[in-house]
């Protein structure tokens, strides 16, 4: 009877780990889809036959696709918070911590379709309301503590305010997705990233932090590793 009863234990945590695999499975397939093709053009059943399950299947785990979008999202942005925080821990200095920044601001780009935080914005507000958040608080919350340690290291130009260059960066980050500033045909948008990222630390950094992270530049590889941290 015990062994029975331990059996049954076995198989329902045997079905609880499959369904939380199959859960997780169809969340990066749909990151993978969103992040090619924009979310707009991809559909359930796109994300149902590329899985090859039913969409019935996809439903038992999300209501409909504003749902699988939010969660999505969630399990990106997480992602990238964790991304951040490992960043800025294992850097040696805040020119470093910038250094790595633009290599995971460039493999984003390259892996992201441009019309997906359009798509979000317009047709999923309650996941782009998540952005929204990420932004203010993650991506202004490491620029600001970044520029707070590089100013006391002597990388960063002492004059400038913090929060202000904050703003500053994340407004930058923005006007690169906006087609009729920088349009597809005519520009390429880690391109574009790259120019102004590059743009914003010549313009924050002291002639010691330019050395600095021009000999970063030089010495990090550029690898194309989808999903990473945007910066």
């Amino acid at each position: 009877m015990e062994t029975f009863g331990n059996t049954l234990s076995f198989h329902s945590f045997a079905g609880h780990m499959e369904e939380s695999q199959t859960y997780e499975k169809i969340l990066e397939k749909a990151e993978a889809l969103f992040m090619k093709y924009g979310i707009r053009s991809v559909t359930m059943d796109d994300i149902a036959r590329h899985l090859s399950v039913s969409k019935k299947t996809l439903y038992q785990y999300f209501a409909d696709k504003d749902d699988l979008v939010y969660k999505v999202s969630t399990v990106f942005l997480d992602r990238t918070f964790r991304q951040y925080d490992s960043i800025a821990r294992d850097s040696k200095n805040s020119v470093e911590e910038l250094s790595k920044i633009s290599v995971c601001m460039k493999c984003d780009m390259e892996n992201m379709n441009p019309s997906m935080l359009f798509d979000l914005q317009k047709y999923h507000p309650k996941a782009w309301g998540l952005w929204n958040e990420h932004k203010r608080k993650v991506i202004s919350e490491a620029v600001i503590g970044n520029i707070r340690k590089g100013i006391e290291d002597g990388y960063f130009r002492p004059e400038v305010n913090p929060e202000i260059l904050a703003i500053i960066r994340v407004a930058l980050i923005e006007v690169a997705f906006d087609a009729e500033v920088f349009p597809r045909d005519r520009f390429n948008m880690a391109s574009v990233q790259t120019q102004l990222f590059d743009f914003f630390v010549h313009g924050l950094c002291t002639e010691k932090g330019k050395k600095l992270y021009q000999k970063y530049k030089e010495n990090t590889p550029i690898t194309n590793q989808p999903n990473e941290a945007v910066l």
